[in-house]
């Protein structure tokens, strides 16, 4: 029985020799990876070249009415007749440019009264639209215009003159 014992403690021995030495002889595993970053072309928008937001001429009465000019430059006089001569309409355009196929966000919340002197007209700017019919998304190429329609408030017995005002338009990108 003795040289049994010591037969199986020699077995038992010379197995974990073998497991401490299979652990021995199996290194670490490693694996490598790139990182990657990509920058973008900032986004930009600026007006195209004489295209404001024009509402032309207007006729005052003695109840005032609105004029809406909507972005494809088509004008809707509410309260007010439409006058014979009526002078230059449309809506502004703007061009936005930037990383192609980016979605972005418009803002046109910083607006103006018109006015003249210490007269005013209040200004409500439409949503944009753009010659696509969709709007946010910037073509392959990165650009898209966009158009910009609006309407003013003609107070009853408006006086005449030439009113101005201004408004800004923001994109971000989502």
């Amino acid at each position: 029985m003795k040289k049994l014992i010591i037969a199986f403690s020699g077995i038992v021995v010379m197995t974990l020799a073998s497991i401490s030495a299979n652990a021995q002889s199996n290194p670490a595993a490693n694996a490598s990876a790139q990182a990657y970053a990509n920058i973008i072309t900032p986004i930009a928008i600026q007006k195209n070249e004489g295209k404001d937001l024009k509402f032309g001429n207007i006729i005052a009465s003695a109840a005032g009415g609105t004029v809406s000019i909507a972005t494809n430059g088509s004008a809707d006089y509410t309260g007010l007749a439409a006058p014979s001569v009526p002078g230059d309409r449309q809506a502004a355009e703007f061009l936005v440019s930037g990383f192609g196929g980016a979605a972005y966000n418009v803002n046109t919340a910083v607006v103006e009264d018109l006015t003249n002197g210490s007269n005013t007209m209040d200004l409500t700017l439409t949503d944009p639209a753009t010659d696509e019919g969709t709007l946010g998304t910037l073509s392959g190429e990165g650009s898209q215009v966009i158009k910009i329609g609006g309407s003013i408030a003609v107070n009853p017995n408006q006086p005449a003159g030439q009113y101005t005002g201004s408004f800004t338009v923001t994109v971000n990108y989502q």
